[in-house]
């Protein structure tokens, strides 16, 4: 069987949802990343044709770090995973797949979708519906599924 797997993501979080014959299981990354924070006495709304002067490249350069180390920390999860449903509401889905792209760990089916903020209930059951997949039988407690992540801190 080939192995399958979704992820729901956006710039704060991925859930990640792994499908196999025994089961399936979910873990969640959060990014802990912030779009670059204005700097002390910045007015929302940034004109330059005002004189004032526009983000930090050093903090876009630090904001596109952080993104990467999210987005490896997610592709950990898919290294053996031969098809990937990628869906989110806004634009880290397609920079997701980009990233798995590049990453030459053999060929992989991707499939990208457009969805609003789901339960991850609802992101399991939409994942299953996809690759055509039952529930698993038996009520497995939320804990025992759940594995937020710990392995990076982006601070």
């Amino acid at each position: 069987m080939k192995t399958k797997a979704g992820v729901w993501i956006d710039h704060q979080m991925a859930v990640i949802v792994a499908l196999a014959e025994t089961g399936e299981q979910i873990h969640l990354v959060q990014s802990r990343v912030e779009k670059q924070r204005r700097r002390l006495g910045e007015s929302a709304q940034v004109s330059i044709a005002e004189g004032e002067v526009p983000p930090d490249d050093s903090r876009e350069r630090e904001y596109q770090g952080h993104l990467a180390r999210y987005y490896d920390e997610i592709i950990s999860y898919l290294c053996a995973v031969d098809e990937i449903l990628i869906f989110g509401p806004g634009e880290a889905k397609g920079e997701l797949k980009k990233r798995l792209a590049k990453d030459k760990a053999g060929p992989r089916l991707f499939t990208l979708e457009t969805s609003d903020k789901m339960t991850v209930p609802q992101i399991a059951a939409h994942i299953r519906k996809h690759f055509h997949q039952e529930a698993p039988r038996g009520r497995v407690a939320d804990a025992a599924i759940y594995k937020p992540s710990t392995r990076a801190n982006y601070a």
